[in-house]
């Protein structure tokens, strides 16, 4: 039975007055005497809560409060002497005496048998009354054999009884029921712990197995609440300990270790409280609704460096990294005590400092971390080495940590202790799963300082899911499923690609390094290429290596940059990337970090058509290098050997298509394939409705898959087209990634717009669709003075709470002939449409278009000329479209300016 809340006597005046209370009943004003005390108590605790009083005290006081409420009215109510068959029990958090502001109240009305007949008004009168004054109540009706029934049953049942509290009535029915799913009977301590791990198992699974989430649960996301109330059920179970502390006296905490453990739980328990107070409900979803007002409250504020919102996330998610490892050795060493008690030690030396007992791995000696410190760092090459190991035993995971003070700079220049670090990237498996639990187990952040910098550093957007340490372990999770081939299905040139690179610890290093400077101010790919400079240095890698990890790092974003904003089908824009590139191998090993940074950036990022921009550019780039940096492909050739191709899989006489491509530039050829030139080519000729729009489909795929649905437009040239596009396709829930605008000299439009469905899905074969999506256009075309209205749609919460200006640049490519136009805005219905009517009130001619979503943002390209198709070429045209886009888009988003951003593509 659990002890009830120990609250300090002053909150107990302050928050309770018994007297007044009972006055106001005697005067018969029940559900309000009630409410108002309830309301009052509440108002007094959360004023302690923005003071700063101890966050244990309101916790155990509100559940004290509550207390008092349901004993005066348990006692109010009518028993005519019948009081000694129930008995009223607080179980689960509340039996614990921990209840947060709007915490469920889980009771347990506990009966002598045969005895509900008698009891039953009295109880629905009661709970009833619980209801009616606002507290929100999860009750049960059981006599102790249906407790039995029901525990058995049920591990939640039984885990809830084994926290009851005694409020009122007989305390034997208590005393019978606990003794009754006692572990003698149900239960017992094995088989509770293996149900439990496997609970929390599953639990962690439902959060992805990650504590870094942008909307964490305090309550039960991997290193939250749930996660240390396992820990005290196993205790209790296995120990009957009614609290943390009783596991420093049965040695299997240290007294430091409880320390840190109550420090974690307090400070989930202030994140927790704060949340149920200012969203006045029971929400233990960390929102960005109340991220900030959090982040106000507990003193952080915006700085040069992170909002004061990163800076709380990242104190947050530092917590939860330690309670996680306290939970992982603490776990480690029931399963240790409890399932492996009586199995025979099948004990495997593997050196003076190491032994393997039943599969974990152990040191020899109480001493070895403090002799050889060198073995904080040779335990995980030796399980590196060894795949059967399946883990680290609690004791040796303790003297881990005990020891971590002795990485320091001494630690970290030692060549034995560099040469370990690079075995372990070296090693041919395991090298994910070590980094780790180094990571886990906070080695890895003081081996590598400028990592233990980004642990549990955010990023306050929709664009980067995870904090900076997850998302580069992540992505070296990708980059070894492409090795080791699971990736081959999603990512089949990726996978190839890996099989050729010569040194995969460079990737992985590279990897390590990409985002390490995220939030120490200027260009983090820069600074990181400095920091991952002096790390190979360090660790004894050659000058080569060296050179290409630090290239690596500097242009982690270029390929994608380039993929995702330029014309990769033109040859000039290929070339020089492949200059850039130098060789296949800096591209090949730019390629795979690439595509598993874009993968572990945010699993919405990657799709069909990212994936196919990116194997463009790649075997684009490849031929390129093949045939010589010398040696580039001309313009006029490429448009040659597009025609050429084209002729031949056209079934019209050649003086008939010459006629019709006479008037196109050349700018058309380059951009589109000899294929889709004579889809194109051969459904004009064919095309017997001149003054209605022609609008087809084509999947656009390559050997590997489809990576999205082209639309091909064929009309006489309006204004309007291209807003009046967007508008429909925007109406009709697609998302246009790509758009090339082309006229020709006589007066005609052949635009195709490269779109996938609101699931990032191409449009597939479905002729309902597709005839849908063409009679819409057609209709709207006919008439695109009149664009259609965008239907408004509801915004996402998330996206009020990313409040950005509009960034625009514009500059002039006098090469390729257009004035490009980038810029990066909040997401919102109808932005193309426009975007697409400025650019026509300016008398500006769109050429072509690149979209990008990332997040809750946009960052679009668009390449424009003026009436005569040149580049603008005026720097106060610049500027006046400049402010124009941003204050229109603006406007349109009532956005406030609130926040910083980066321009940039940070992937």
């Amino acid at each position: 039975m659990m002890p009830p809340p120990a609250v300090p006597a002053a909150i107990q005046q302050e928050i309770f007055d018994r007297d007044a209370l009972q006055a106001q009943l005697n005067s018969g004003h029940s559900i309000k005497a009630y409410t108002d005390s309830l309301k009052a108590a509440r108002d007094s605790l959360d004023q302690h809560f923005v003071r700063g009083t101890k966050i244990h005290h309101l916790v155990h006081g509100y559940a004290w409060l509550v207390d008092q409420l349901l004993i005066t009215a348990w006692k109010n109510l009518n028993w005519d002497n019948s009081e000694h068959t129930i008995s009223l029990i607080a179980v689960g958090g509340y039996g614990r005496g921990e209840l947060h502001p709007h915490s469920d109240i889980d009771l347990l009305i506990l009966l002598a048998e045969n005895s509900h007949a008698e009891h039953q008004d009295n109880i629905e009168r009661f709970i009833t009354l619980l209801w009616d004054i606002g507290l929100k109540v999860g009750n049960s009706v059981r006599s102790v054999k249906q407790c039995l029934d029901e525990a058995q049953q049920d591990i939640t049942v039984a885990t809830s009884l084994m926290e009851s509290r005694l409020l009122a009535g007989p305390n034997d029915l208590l005393t019978d029921m606990t003794a009754t799913i006692s572990p003698s009977n149900i239960w017992p301590p094995h088989a509770f712990f293996a149900a439990k791990r496997e609970e929390q198992r599953a639990r962690h699974e439902k959060f992805n197995d990650t504590e870094y989430n942008l909307e964490p649960n305090v309550k039960e996301s991997p290193g939250g609440l749930r996660d240390i109330q396992v820990i005290n059920w196993v205790a209790k179970r296995h120990f009957d300990s009614d609290n943390l502390h009783d596991l420093v006296s049965s040695n299997f905490l240290t007294e430091s270790e409880f320390q840190l453990l109550s420090e974690c739980q307090e400070y989930l328990w202030k994140i927790r409280y704060g949340l149920h107070m200012f969203a006045n409900r029971a929400e233990d979803r960390l929102l960005f609704d109340y991220q900030k007002e959090l982040a106000n409250l507990f003193g952080f504020r915006d700085n040069d460096e992170a909002l004061a919102i990163e800076q709380l996330m990242q104190e947050f998610y530092r917590v939860v990294i330690r309670t996680l490892g306290l939970n992982d050795m603490l776990l480690q060493h029931f399963d240790e005590a409890i399932l492996r008690a009586n199995e025979e030690p099948v004990v495997r030396r593997i050196n003076d400092r190491f032994k393997v007992t039943n599969d974990y791995i152990e040191v020899t000696g109480p001493d070895v971390f403090k002799t050889t410190p060198s073995a904080l760092l040779e335990i995980f090459v030796q399980m590196a080495k060894h795949p059967d190991i399946q883990g680290v035993r609690a004791s040796t995971i303790r003297l881990i940590l005990a020891h971590r003070y002795l990485v320091d700079d001494t630690f970290r220049a030692d060549p034995e202790n560099t040469e370990l670090f690079m075995s372990l990237l070296r090693s041919p498996s395991g090298v994910c799963t070590q980094l780790q639990r180094m990571r886990r187990y906070g080695l890895l952040g003081l081996y590598l300082p400028e990592f233990g910098q980004i642990i549990g550093k955010m990023q306050h957007d929709l664009y980067h899911i995870y904090t900076v340490d997850a998302h580069t372990m992540l992505l070296l999770q990708y980059v070894r499923r492409m090795l080791l081939g699971s990736k081959e299905i999603e990512l089949p040139v990726a996978t190839q690609v890996s099989q050729q690179i010569p040194h995969m610890e460079l990737l992985y290093i590279a990897a390590l390094y990409h985002d390490i400077a995220k939030g120490r101010g200027g260009s983090h790919s820069k600074l990181g290429a400095v920091d991952a400079r002096a790390f190979c240095e360090r660790h004894g890698i050659d000058q080569w290596g060296t050179d290409l990890v630090a290239w690596l790092v500097e242009n982690h974003l270029y390929m994608s940059m380039i993929a995702q904003r330029r014309d990769i089908t033109d040859p000039d824009v290929v070339q020089a990337f492949a200059e850039k590139m130098q060789d296949q191998l800096h591209l090949d090993y730019l390629f795979l970090l690439t595509v598993a940074d874009i993968n572990a950036t945010n699993p919405t990022l990657w799709n069909s058509w990212r994936a196919q921009l990116l194997r463009q550019l790649y075997i684009a780039t490849k031929r390129a290098l093949s045939r010589g940096l010398d040696n580039p492909i001309k313009r006029e050739s490429a448009i040659a050997q597009k025609k050429e191709q084209a002729l031949k899989l056209l079934p019209f006489n050649p003086s008939i298509i010459s006629f019709l491509w006479r008037p196109l530039a050349g700018d058309y050829f380059i951009q589109h394939d000899a294929e889709d030139i004579a889809w194109h080519t051969q459904a004009i000729l064919e095309h017997r409705e001149p003054e209605t729009p022609l609008v087809m489909f084509k999947e656009v795929s390559d050997q590997h898959n489809i990576g999205g649905t082209q639309i091909f437009i064929y009309s006489h040239t309006k204004h309007h087209l291209f807003a009046t596009t967007a508008a429909v396709l925007e109406q009709l829930k697609l998302n246009i990634l790509d758009a090339r605008i082309t006229k020709t000299k006589d007066n005609f439009n052949l635009n195709t717009y490269m779109v996938l469905d609101q699931n990032g899905r191409p449009l597939s074969d479905d002729p309902l669709r597709l005839d849908e999506v063409k009679q819409r256009l057609v209709n709207a075309l006919r008439q695109p003075q009149n664009p259609p209205t965008v239907a408004r749609r509801h915004t996402h919460r998330w996206l009020k709470h990313f409040t950005m200006p509009t960034q625009v640049s514009i500059y002039d490519d006098e090469i390729q002939g257009y004035t490009i136009v980038e810029v990066v805005t909040p997401d919102r219905p109808g932005l193309l449409a426009r975007i697409g009517r400025i650019f026509l009130e300016n008398e500006l001619e769109l050429q072509k278009a690149k979209i990008a979503t990332l997040g809750e943002r946009v960052e679009d390209v668009f390449f424009i000329t003026g009436k005569d198709l040149k580049p603008l070429g005026d720097s106060k045209l610049h500027d006046a479209l400049k402010v124009e886009i941003c204050t229109q888009l603006d406007e349109s988003a009532q956005f406030a300016p609130d926040k910083k951003s980066d321009s940039s593509i940070a992937i």
